[in-house]
């Protein structure tokens, strides 16, 4: 049980309470490669990489999940339908934090063992150390190929939005077996402080996408100038009234992406941004000209993003006012970073207690 104690005034502290559920005798985690991707993993380097976790407290489901206990063992199947499906990317950078956001989804879940978590990874072999960190944890990891989109992205305002597996989120449809209808995408610099059951049951009516949506922002920021004075450009979002959302959390209908086919309508932005320049900021702007305007809104509480400073270098920010749900250091200072920097943001010491880095097993 968590409780976020009310903030107050710029910079302002928090407190937090978490109780943990009793251990758990550990299954086998539901650890494997996609086949059709097995030969690609192949090629990656096969050393350990050179991080040192804790090994995360044994974790267990809530009496309130005993009906689906018999369901979660350790021949758990991906297709077993009690399951919530989070996707999350695992590269060297931002493997601190991707550690930290999962150990923050298990401490706050009410039915941690029916949670599925989907790795994607580009250049390390990480799966090992997902498993001795967290060795109860269902998970898969999926190799994505870098090539796929390498010829496709163009220079952004910041080199970190320049990297490959940025880009893995826009084939979570074909990386996923096909019995996956539901994922909910999430970023690797992020915390959550509530139990993502929640997040899972949103309901997306027809729509593809769910995201919190920002529509007081000024949307015609994400565009060149070029973009907005040419017509064949700015017509996307006739008939539309498109508003920002972050990409970094998402609940994504994986049935109705592959229907409509929407990761070749990603990519064909992305082919016209290298010849004519659109936009400035990486992986963002093809989801906005694909989904804004078509976005299932979602809470804020579940992306209080920007916390990393926007891209302004030593910048802090205070929450959005609201209560909070999840916790997104979006932007360029990352809580990891600044914390052993010993110049942290005050909002950074709640991304802390969930950090496992520096210490062996």
């Amino acid at each position: 049980m968590l409780w976020l104690m009310r903030f107050s005034g710029f910079f302002s502290a928090a407190m937090l309470v978490i109780v943990l559920s009793p251990s758990l005798q550990s299954f086998h985690p539901a650890e494997a490669i996609r086949s059709s991707h097995l030969d690609g993993l192949l090629r990656l380097p096969l050393q350990t990489p050179p991080f040192s976790f804790r090994r995360a407290a044994p974790f267990r489901n809530a009496d309130k999940c005993a009906s689906n206990r018999t369901t979660i063992s350790k021949n758990t199947s991906v297709c077993d339908p009690s399951l919530v499906h989070v996707a999350i990317t695992l590269d060297v950078e931002y493997l601190r934090g991707s550690i930290a956001a999962v150990h923050s989804i298990l401490q706050h879940s009410q039915c941690p063992e029916n949670i599925f978590f989907h790795f994607l990874v580009s250049e390390t072999n990480l799966q090992s150390l997902v498993k001795s960190t967290f060795p109860q944890l269902n998970f898969k990891v999926y190799y994505f190929d870098p090539e796929i989109v390498r010829n496709l992205i163009s220079t952004s305002v910041r080199q970190a939005l320049e990297q490959p597996l940025n880009y893995a989120r826009n084939y979570l449809a074909d990386l996923l077996e096909s019995c996956v209808g539901r994922v909910i995408y999430l970023d690797s610099d992020l915390v959550v402080v509530d139990d993502i059951a929640k997040l899972w049951s949103t309901n997306l009516g027809s729509r593809t996408i769910g995201a919190p949506e920002y529509c007081h922002a000024n949307f015609t920021k994400y565009f060149t100038a070029g973009f907005w004075t040419d017509a064949r450009f700015a017509s996307a979002f006739a008939g539309r009234r498109p508003c920002y959302f972050n990409s970094g959390v998402m609940v994504i209908d994986l049935v109705r992406w592959r229907k409509y086919g929407y990761s070749r309508r990603i990519e064909r932005w992305m082919e016209i941004q290298k010849s004519d320049r659109i936009y400035e900021l990486g992986s963002l702007p093809p989801f906005l000209l694909v989904f804004a305007g078509h976005v299932s809104p979602i809470e804020h509480r579940w992306n209080q993003h920007g916390l990393g400073g926007d891209n302004v270098k030593g910048s802090c920010r205070d929450l959005h006012a609201g209560p909070v749900s999840l916790l997104h250091w979006s932007g360029s200072g990352k809580p990891w970073l600044r914390l052993d920097s010993k110049q942290p943001c005050p909002l950074d010491a709640l991304w802390a207690p969930y950090d496992l880095y520096g210490h062996s097993h």
